[in-house]
């Protein structure tokens, strides 16, 4: 099957390239493009930009728009200037044979200018609303990056930040934040859930489902993020999807390991907008099934995704954005004995995301963005336990919402700028499941439960952000939020505030501090009526940092930070564990819960060290180190460890480009081991099950983690098309780690699942 997929794949490039082949010429492309302000989004005319290195240039119209001719294939860096403005370099501008590469930029105000003063081009955007804990990457910084498969949670993964855990998971799991803890936002639209097969309750999942080739570029909140985010505790991924091209038609092919799509995008309404459209589909069972691997499990899913965008004027514009997904697993008893699996089952979950977004400009002092947008996901879920065929878990829920939001940025002048909005959520979740009896991990008896439950309720919340810049070099950033959830009356208040003082050209001192407030999970907080009087978790945010720039595209920075957590849920009846955190284990939250308190606290706290470097000439990368503590408080008082503190992580991440034609690029991450409680090996063998050792609660720890990805492309180009071609060989030594040990009920005693041992993925895409 997999043959059969390569066979027409290149019969429809050779079809394509036939066409070319008389009118070959020296490939180029044109780059084109739009300048901003970027606190007003007004356009910039006359500003200059250059192709550095490069005998061309350009100048921006009367819309603030630029185009720049006959540029030969390759790899570019844009230069942005403009008088009374901080000049940007824009690196990672691929230039395709006859296609339009379209830049839209914005540029940051000097608020002192004087004759003395020498303005050098920037490489790294300063983004005031978040002088800490904030990462930046472009849209060809996420295509390239090894050990990813397009996946965008997996590309920050090297982040110090983030701690490293399991490969099979893209769960992020954020300065000792559980995955219930992060936020995205596409395009001012928030999505529960960028996976496929999400983990519900949750954030994270095994494949990621956003399309990278529609991602303009990533911002990633690590902390002590803006008041414009509510309802986490943790970070934020806020992604930016690109326009379609408004001058023509364009199509790309993809085939790689997983499965095959396309992509379309061309004009609208005669150039007043454009189209961006996606679809794929895995094709792994069907693979399975062709060449007779034997007993297996392989996922089947699909995406559709989309984004179209009309100009009404020059001041407003509407953007509406569609995602949809669904996702099938089916398992039996024969392949799960086959595959030592726990317990087996069939999945089928649909998701979808559509909103539509306006955004106007006010005048040349802000502008605005409102957002309507409705997010659905539909389970259809049955497990049952391996040996008895027991069915464990029935779940039928429906979890729809339906949001206003409205942010606004206004600038009085250089010296102060307002940030205020809100938000309206409408919640329509409605609950048919059922929990069996079963022996938990510590070898009590859980209570079956009958979960029917339905919730419609309201969601609202308010921000406000001042930001006052009284000298040159000191800004600073005062802001609250609140935030009331209609089903428990619960009501918020969340002042941040946080600075920034440059103590020279190339170095700045930073700190945060804030309150975050998080509502429960509705399937975790809907299982008893008792829980409606539970207090909703928050967690109190500070962070101080150090960033310096070593050279002109090299930046380091060095950031501390300190993370409590107050009035976390507790399960009496397992008094030594942290609920929260075991869904990381147990995928969602499957298992009945009687009772609970709010009592539990915890905390993280940890020394963060990354330099950064931009693809000026032909090298780039990146290298972090971490370490970090973090704990969380039993109900008898007891500090003990986190099931997520690995204590120390390492990433080394890069490539080299010694020309348009080919790319080589790794990434190796080493991560102490995580804990993890033995199981008690009496109780265990006389249960037949895995019961955990309760006076040893993550006492233990795996081995440490290490693995290597490498990658290289390859593109070829035509006149009027190209070609590119990757292999990425993931855990590229074949290391060992330990993803978690079990109780092999088939032989009665402890085994080890191991996370992923050398993997081969390829890629190809023809792009016309």
């Amino acid at each position: 099957m997999q043959f059969k997929f390569l066979s027409v794949f290149f019969k429809i490039v050779i079809v394509f390239q036939f066409t070319h082949f008389f009118l070959f010429a020296a490939p180029s492309g044109t780059i084109k493009g739009r300048l901003v302000d970027d606190e007003t989004q007004s356009p910039l005319i006359g500003a200059n930009i250059i192709v550095t290195d490069f005998a061309l240039g350009a100048a921006t119209d009367h819309e603030g728009n630029f185009i720049i001719n006959s540029v030969p294939v390759g790899a570019y860096s844009l230069q942005f200037s403009y008088i009374g403005y901080q000049q940007k370099i824009k690196t990672d501008i691929i230039v395709k044979p006859g296609r339009s590469v379209f830049i839209e930029e914005s540029l940051n105000p000097l608020t002192l200018e004087t004759d003395a003063i020498v303005v050098k081009a920037a490489y790294f955007s300063e983004d005031e609303d978040q002088p800490v804990s904030s990462t930046n990457f472009s849209a060809e910084e996420i295509r390239r990056a090894p050990g990813s498969a397009g996946d965008v949670s997996r590309i920050i993964m090297g982040l110090p930040s983030i701690a490293k855990v399991n490969d099979q998971s893209n769960s992020l799991i954020v300065r000792g934040g559980s995955p219930i803890e992060n936020a995205f936002y596409i395009d001012n639209i928030e999505i529960p859930n960028i996976n496929h097969f999400p983990t519900q309750g949750s954030s994270g999942g095994p494949i990621g489902l956003i399309n990278v080739d529609f991602i303009k570029d990533v911002n990633f909140y690590s902390g002590g993020f803006s008041t414009a985010f509510g309802d986490k505790l943790s970070s934020i991924m806020e992604l930016t999807f690109r326009e379609g091209n408004r001058d023509a038609f364009d199509a790309q092919l993809d085939l790689n390991f997983s499965g095959f799509g396309g992509v379309a995008e061309g004009p609208l309404f005669n150039d007043k907008g454009s189209w961006l459209f996606s679809a794929r589909r895995s094709y792994l069972d069907y693979l399975i099934k062709a060449v007779d691997v034997g007993s297996s499990v392989a996922p089947s899913y699909g995406d559709i995704q989309g984004k179209f965008v009309f100009d009404i004027n020059a001041s407003n514009k509407l953007t509406l954005l569609g995602i949809f997904a669904d996702d099938h697993m089916d398992s039996d008893q024969e392949i799960a004995i086959e595959n030592d699996m726990l317990n087996y089952g069939n999945q089928d979950i649909y998701e979808s995301t559509f909103g539509l977004n306006w955004r106007t400009l006010w005048k040349k002092i802000g502008y605005s963005n409102t957002s309507l947008s409705f997010t659905g996901t539909k389970f259809e879920e049955d497990f049952y336990k391996t040996g008895s065929e027991q069915l464990l878990v029935k779940n039928r829920s429906t979890e729809n919402t339906y949001s206003l939001r409205n942010t606004n940025h206004i600038r009085f002048n250089s010296n102060h700028k307002l940030d205020f909005g809100f938000e309206a959520k409408l919640l329509d979740y409605d609950y048919n499941n059922y929990y069996s009896e079963t022996q938990d991990i510590l070898g009590n008896i859980n209570p079956a439960l009958i979960f029917s439950k339905q919730l419609q309720s309201v969601k609202l919340g308010s921000f406000v952000s001042y930001t006052f810049q009284p000298f040159s070099n000191l800004t600073s950033v005062l802001g609250i939020r609140g935030d009331y959830f209609e089903y428990n009356s619960n009501f918020h208040l969340s002042p941040r505030f946080s600075l920034s003082y440059k103590l020279s050209d190339k170095t700045s001192l930073n700190a945060s501090t804030g309150m975050f407030y998080q509502n429960l999970p509705p399937i975790l907080l809907l299982q008893q009526q008792e829980n409606k009087n539970l207090n909703d978790p928050y967690s109190m945010h500070y962070i101080v940092g150090l960033s310096h720039l070593l050279t002109e595209d090299t930046k380091l920075t060095l950031e501390v930070y300190q993370k409590d957590y107050f009035d976390f849920p507790l399960d009496p009846n397992q008094p030594e564990l942290f609920i929260l955190d075991e869904i990381y284990y147990q995928y969602s939250f499957y298992q009945s819960h009687s009772s609970l308190n709010d009592n539990g606290k915890a905390y993280s706290r940890g020394l963060e060290f990354m330099i950064q470097k931009k693809l000026a000439t032909d090298f780039y990368g990146m290298a972090s180190a971490s370490y970090f503590n973090t704990k969380y408080q039993t109900l008898g008082g007891i500090w003990k460890n986190r099931i997520f503190d690995n204590r120390y992580t390492m990433s080394i991440e890069g490539g080299y480009k010694p020309n348009s034609n080919w790319e080589f690029s790794l990434r190796w991450i080493y991560a102490g081991g995580t804990p993890y409680t033995p199981f008690d090996e009496n109780l265990s063998h006389a249960n037949n099950s895995g019961i955990f050792d309760s006076r040893k609660i993550n006492e233990k720890r795996y081995p440490d983690y290490h693995s290597l990805n490498i990658r290289f492309d390859r593109r070829f180009h035509f006149t009027n098309s190209n070609i590119i071609f990757y292999l990425s060989v993931w855990n590229a030594y074949n290391q060992k780690n330990i993803a978690t040990y079990f109780w092999n009920e088939s032989e009665n005693k402890q085994d080890a699942t191991y996370q992923w041992g050398m993997l081969p993925i390829f890629g190809i895409e023809y792009e016309f």
